[in-house]
């Protein structure tokens, strides 16, 4: 079996491992930080369609234990996400929350990847930005990094 590569971030937000959670696990709060056109069931077994500019991702919820962990499995969208799972761990360090996130399971690291951990960095900055004041930027006010968005 050939190995598989990651993206891994990790951001800290001023606000309780709680409040993120429900950014992560609401589609109101999904909406608020990745994607406006967002909407299904963001419970465990549920699947959670994201849409954007140049296409779109459904995700089906793994796993979702309350201000600790979320796991979610792309099932549609780009062939290079198939498959792949998308991982937040949620700590808490002091008065921050510390989010280690990761998109693991990329079959090899094309220029897609490079592209797509850009703007999973723009992303979980808008989730930091939505957890400590209110108001995130989703797409499609997210930063554009090339024409794939």
């Amino acid at each position: 079996m050939s190995e598989t590569v990651d993206i891994l971030h990790r951001i800290g937000v001023t606000a309780t491992p709680e409040a993120v959670y429900e950014a992560l696990t609401t589609v109101e709060g999904l909406a608020g930080w990745w994607t406006e056109d967002t909407d299904g069931d963001p419970a465990p077994g549920g699947v959670v369609r994201f849409r954007f500019p140049p296409g779109g991702f459904d995700m089906k919820v793994l796993e979702a234990r309350p201000a600790e962990h979320v796991r979610w499995e792309v099932v549609a969208g780009p062939e290079e996400w198939i498959g792949t799972q998308v991982v937040f761990e949620l700590g808490q360090e002091d008065d921050c929350t510390i989010v280690l996130f990761r998109h693991e399971g990329w079959r090899e690291p094309v220029e897609f990847m490079h592209h797509c951990s850009t703007k999973w960095a723009i992303y979980l900055m808008s989730l930091k930005k939505l957890a400590e004041t209110g108001e995130g930027e989703p797409s499609p006010r997210d930063v554009r990094i090339s024409n794939w968005h």
